[in-house]
């Protein structure tokens, strides 16, 4: 089983076990506010944590100390694969927001998706108003491509008509990592 372990944290694959931790963080309005599903019921987290299991495109976040799980990433190949593209996202405990996590935990795996899967690109998406998202990307040299105009819905009114919000899209290359990071061809 691939895993990664960098200074503080350890990423590897859902184990089905990981149900409570999940709920830990899934269930927390804050955490979900700019996600496309709702809180998450321990129920929920019991099934999302089999579902992720079985899945090669999210990684649990694990303090390396305690191996205790602090949040989960998302790096996908996008279709056609010809395109060599990924899409990251990441979802990180409130308790462990502001360390450094997610940006030592995103760099990881966007090294090792240019180094080990031949990516030529890797595309990120937030929400406008998530700021600590979006300055996250910028960090760790991602670029802002676009701004779309109210082209999500998460949600819906109380008439049930969806309620629209931006996204921001960013990208990196990875000629582009490689001189952010310093790393060599």
């Amino acid at each position: 089983m691939e895993e990664f372990l960098t200074a503080r944290l350890l990423l590897r694959r859902f184990l089905p076990s990981d149900g409570p931790a999940l709920h830990a963080y899934l269930s927390l309005p804050e955490v979900v506010r700019y996600e496309p599903y709702p809180v998450q019921s321990a129920e929920d987290c019991e099934r999302l944590a089999a579902e992720r299991a079985a899945r090669d495109d999210l990684w649990a976040v694990c303090l390396r100390a305690s191996g205790d799980l602090i949040g989960n990433l998302y790096l996908h190949r996008e279709e056609p694969r010809a395109w060599r593209t990924w899409t990251l996202g990441y979802v990180l405990h409130p308790g462990h927001w502001g360390r450094g996590y997610a940006s030592e935990a995103a760099s990881t795996l966007v090294t090792a998706c240019f180094e080990r899967r031949g990516a030529h690109r890797v595309t990120a998406g937030c929400d406008p108003r998530n700021a600590a998202s979006w300055r996250l990307l910028e960090r760790l040299g991602f670029r802002r491509e676009g701004h779309f105009r109210a082209n999500a819905s998460f949600t819906s009114d109380a008439e049930g008509n969806p309620v629209w919000h931006d996204s921001y899209l960013y990208a990196v290359l990875a000629d582009e990592w490689r001189a952010h990071t310093g790393l060599s061809r």
